[in-house]
Protein backbone atom coordinates (compact mmCIF):
# COMPACT_ATOMS: atom_id res chain seq x y z
CA UNK A 1 0.00 0.00 0.00
CA UNK A 2 2.91 2.74 0.85
CA UNK A 3 4.18 1.89 -2.88
CA UNK A 4 1.66 2.84 -4.48
CA UNK A 5 1.21 6.18 -1.82
CA UNK A 6 5.28 6.59 -2.37
CA UNK A 7 4.92 6.38 -6.57
CA UNK A 8 1.93 8.80 -6.49
CA UNK A 9 3.42 11.49 -4.38
CA UNK A 10 6.39 11.16 -7.08
CA UNK A 11 4.36 11.23 -10.08
CA UNK A 12 2.16 14.61 -8.43
CA UNK A 13 5.62 16.33 -7.56
CA UNK A 14 6.38 15.77 -11.02
CA UNK A 15 3.66 17.08 -12.06
CA UNK A 16 3.56 20.06 -10.05
CA UNK A 17 7.14 20.57 -10.68
CA UNK A 18 6.08 21.45 -14.39
CA UNK A 19 3.21 23.66 -13.39
CA UNK A 20 3.70 27.34 -15.13
CA UNK A 21 3.56 29.17 -11.44
CA UNK A 22 4.17 28.53 -7.52
CA UNK A 23 1.26 28.82 -6.80
CA UNK A 24 -0.69 26.23 -9.71
CA UNK A 25 2.44 23.98 -8.67
CA UNK A 26 1.55 23.97 -4.98
CA UNK A 27 -2.35 23.56 -5.76
CA UNK A 28 -1.27 20.51 -8.40
CA UNK A 29 0.42 19.19 -5.18
CA UNK A 30 -2.45 19.47 -2.69
CA UNK A 31 -5.54 18.69 -4.78
CA UNK A 32 -3.64 15.83 -6.88
CA UNK A 33 -1.77 14.75 -4.48
CA UNK A 34 -2.05 14.85 -0.92
CA UNK A 35 -5.75 15.07 -0.70
CA UNK A 36 -6.63 11.83 -2.66
CA UNK A 37 -3.36 10.31 -0.78
CA UNK A 38 -4.87 10.96 2.41
CA UNK A 39 -8.28 9.67 1.42
CA UNK A 40 -7.07 6.35 -0.11
CA UNK A 41 -4.44 5.95 3.61
CA UNK A 42 -7.88 6.61 5.38
CA UNK A 43 -10.17 4.44 3.48
CA UNK A 44 -7.46 0.84 3.19
CA UNK A 45 -6.37 1.86 6.61
CA UNK A 46 -9.70 1.21 8.15
CA UNK A 47 -9.36 -2.98 8.53
CA UNK A 48 -5.75 -2.59 10.09
CA UNK A 49 -6.95 -0.13 12.25
CA UNK A 50 -10.42 -2.26 13.34
CA UNK A 51 -8.17 -5.50 13.77
CA UNK A 52 -5.77 -2.83 15.89
CA UNK A 53 -8.84 -1.85 18.26
CA UNK A 54 -9.95 -5.60 18.49
CA UNK A 55 -6.31 -6.80 19.45
CA UNK A 56 -6.65 -3.77 21.85
CA UNK A 57 -9.75 -4.99 23.39
CA UNK A 58 -8.44 -8.22 23.74
CA UNK A 59 -5.43 -7.45 25.59
CA UNK A 60 -7.24 -5.69 27.95
CA UNK A 61 -9.91 -7.74 28.62
CA UNK A 62 -7.29 -10.56 29.29
CA UNK A 63 -5.23 -7.82 31.92
CA UNK A 64 -8.74 -7.33 33.24
CA UNK A 65 -9.44 -10.71 33.70
CA UNK A 66 -6.07 -11.58 35.52
CA UNK A 67 -6.43 -8.70 38.15
CA UNK A 68 -9.61 -9.85 39.04
CA UNK A 69 -11.47 -6.55 38.98
CA UNK A 70 -12.17 -3.69 36.40
CA UNK A 71 -11.50 -1.07 38.66
CA UNK A 72 -10.88 2.34 37.39
CA UNK A 73 -12.17 1.21 33.80
CA UNK A 74 -14.45 3.86 32.27
CA UNK A 75 -17.54 2.23 30.58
Amino acid sequence: MYVIAIGWLYVTVLMAATEGNLTAGVLTFVLYGIAPLALFLWLFGTPQRSRNRLAREAVDDAIGKEDGADAGRDQ
